[in-house]
């Protein structure tokens, strides 16, 4: 096998575009919860936790029959008006009623829209963006969310909101009448998050979701025996695909809870899936971070989460120091470090592309760091040139093909080298809604040197090493240096570990023009006990950050802002918004905890809020 190329499972030569998924037991993904209510009416599906004062925990549950006939209401509703391909807006807080809203659209024929409820003037531009692209037939929710959010968007649009409200959870009578849906057809429209653009709506088909679910269900290993635990956001593809549609595909329950019920306390987490005995969860690297800060040595002797035998780990880098913390800080809890489960995947490919054998070690590789920063990977050598340390995500899954390229020259890159990951199959949707021009960008590319594809540009860099694939950043926000490429990521990694008083996860590095050449910024989030700084702390933290990404990638920051916690901008799902976080430092909107700023190690002139010289030329 060519290092740069992942060839499908079973050696498939033939032009991937062709190739199609066709699911034994499904046409739709409406079609799951019809064949669970119909063979077991009566079994518990899902079960959503509410944490009252006092940790007090209420569960509602309902039955596959309950949420086939609640989803059938609101189904036989939108057949009245609405015809198929139709949109509509599914505005819900996470709960049930946002489930049966979901599959009354796929019964219905209907194109979901799911959306963040933007309780906040802030988010309601982003909601009346989505508003604008998709042109919905109507907007589904409950009666709380439409009396909170409609007078947000009737300012907003001083008063011209005509938008068709339809609270679900009022309607009565019977359920729909049977309706073809065409696999083909449209299932839902999944709005990217908006961590590196302007959020794009990925037009997925049940196609597409059937064959990822399949993916997942197969190397998860999960079976009607298996039990989640979800509190990812369901207006995401981790959350709406892994945590509800995925249960349904395998026939399993799920126990789903709000993610405020997790960030207020990460405890919460471990404590359901130790109580109802979880064998799947997880979520994205900074949720086991969240746990190791917040969860003491004394809470973790009340947990058992031996049962708990696929910790899945994605949508961000996933960290070998993270996995080995962990897990030594959770093995006297029961957890087994052959759980964690790294994996890759993109909402434009539907969810996962990348993963490994359940119950393998976690595959930890040291590369040259000197090789690295020439897009080649090396494996450390005897010359003192430093090292850097990735987690693998497993390799192609069934019916797939991952290949790196070089975005420059658009052909395979050479054997070991770093390039933007490539990948086609069955799962990879066929664009953006109502964006030709970002479609044929993203999804219609072919290598130069062998004419192949189309391939979906996933704006990821990576590397294939033994089979296996390793990421080690986004295009667009690679830093390069003096000719030399360095990824952010690594930046933050090692300013956030350099002192006690800075929060993981919650930093962002990115490039300003400073005299015609890159200097790079650094925001970084103190922790709540550190935000009162005098002078001295204050340069005390600043030496230390300073002189560890100095030391570790030879980079002098040209200003480094530290910030109150909780004060970075993150999209809803967590992740860091750096395009964002440039803007509005150049912008001079941040206010920083401490007066010292860009006073670089030897001398140097201090800057304004404004970063002083900086100038957004580029």
């Amino acid at each position: 096998m060519h290092e740069t190329r992942a060839h499908p499972s079973r050696g498939d030569e033939r032009d991937m575009a062709f190739m199609r998924y066709r699911d034994a037991r499904f046409r739709t993904v409406g079609d799951m919860l019809k064949l669970r209510s119909s063979s077991h009416p009566d079994r518990v599906g899902y079960v959503f936790l509410e944490f009252l004062a006092g940790e007090e925990i209420v569960e509602h549950p309902v039955t596959y029959g309950d949420l086939d006939r609640r989803a059938g209401r609101i189904a036989a509703q939108l057949l009245q008006d609405h015809r198929p391909g139709d949109r509509a807006i599914l505005l819900y807080p996470p709960d049930l009623e946002y489930i049966a809203a979901f599959f009354a659209c796929q019964y219905a024929g209907v194109v979901a829209v799911p959306s963040y409820p933007p309780f906040t003037r802030r988010n309601v531009k982003s909601l009346l963006s989505i508003v604008g692209d998709t042109k919905p037939k109507s907007v589904l929710c409950t009666r709380q969310v439409m009396e909170g959010v409609r007078p947000y968007i009737e300012e907003v649009l001083q008063g011209r909101a005509d938008l068709p409200w339809l609270c679900t959870e009022e309607l009565e009578g019977p359920g729909m009448p049977d309706k073809e849906v065409v696999a083909n057809d449209v299932s839902f429209l999944q709005y990217t998050s908006g961590s590196t653009s302007r959020p794009r709506g990925v037009v997925l088909t049940h196609e597409n979701l059937l064959h990822n679910l399949h993916l997942i269900e197969s190397c998860f290993g999960h079976h009607e025996g298996s039990c989640g635990v979800i509190w990812l956001p369901p207006y995401h593809d981790m959350g709406l695909i892994g945590g509800i549609l995925q249960p349904a595909y395998a026939g399993f329950p799920v126990y789903l809870f709000s993610p405020l019920s997790f960030l207020k306390r990460p405890l919460r987490w471990l404590q359901a899936i130790s109580r109802y005995r979880a064998t799947t969860s997880g979520g994205p690297n900074f949720a086991y971070e969240l746990c190791l800060r917040k969860v003491s040595p004394g809470q973790r002797e009340g947990l058992d989460l031996s049962s708990w035998d696929l910790a899945f780990n994605g949508a961000e880098p996933v960290l070998a120091s993270t996995v080995e913390r962990f897990s030594q800080a959770f093995e006297a809890s029961g957890f087994d470090p052959r759980a964690f489960y790294p994996c890759y995947g993109l909402a434009e490919s539907t969810l996962i592309v990348s993963g490994g054998r359940k119950g393998a070690s976690v595959k930890v590789r040291t590369f040259d760091q000197a090789a690295l920063y020439e897009n080649t990977v090396r494996l450390p050598g005897g010359s003192d040139t430093g090292s850097r340390t990735y987690v693998g995500c497993g390799s192609t899954l069934e019916q797939g093909e991952i290949v790196i390229v070089d975005p420059e020259t658009m052909s395979l890159c050479p054997r070991g080298g770093i390039g933007e990951i490539w990948v086609r199959g069955p799962s990879v949707a066929s664009g953006y809604w109502n964006n030709p021009e970002a479609t044929e960008c993203t999804f219609r590319a072919y290598l130069k040197d062998t004419r192949q594809g189309p391939f979906l540009r996933t704006g990821d860099l990576g590397f294939l090493h033994e089979g296996e694939l390793f990421i080690t950043g986004r295009l667009k926000d690679i830093l390069i240096l003096r000719g030399r490429n360095v990824y952010p990521q690594d930046i933050e990694r090692t300013a956030e570990e350099s002192h006690p008083g800075l929060r993981k996860g919650c930093n962002a590095a990115f490039a300003v023009d400073v005299h015609s050449e890159n200097g790079v910024v650094l925001l970084q989030e103190l922790t709540s006990d550190y935000e009162a700084l005098d002078e001295e702390a204050a340069d005390e933290i600043s030496s230390s950050i300073r002189t560890a990404v100095a030391v570790n990638h030879g980079v002098q920051l040209h200003d480094l802002v530290l910030l109150k916690s909780n004060s970075l901008l993150k999209t809803t799902s967590g992740k860091i918004q750096r395009k964002l976080c440039r803007r509005e430092y150049l912008a001079g909107r941040l206010e920083r905890v401490s007066r010292i700023s860009g006073v670089q190690p030897g001398g140097g002139r201090r800057e304004d809020a404004r970063g002083g010289r900086t100038s957004d030329v580029r």
